[in-house]
């Protein structure tokens, strides 16, 4: 039984660690991204989408 406890105390020790180290990587700008902004400029005519042309209705004969 005290295996369990202990596994389980280092499980809980792990997540704290990765979940810290998830923290700081958010706070010092790991997860920023400089490089869209810069090229979506360039790609700026293909986000425009097309304006649809009317379609032609036919008539209906009764």
């Amino acid at each position: 039984m005290s295996v369990i406890y202990i596994l389980l105390s280092i499980s809980v020790i792990v997540a704290i660690v990765f979940f810290a180290a998830f923290i700081l990587a958010v706070k010092k700008g790991q997860y920023d991204d400089s490089y869209t902004p810069s090229v979506r400029m360039l790609f700026e005519d293909e986000l425009i989408k097309e304006q649809k042309k009317p379609s032609i209705k036919t008539k209906k004969t009764n």
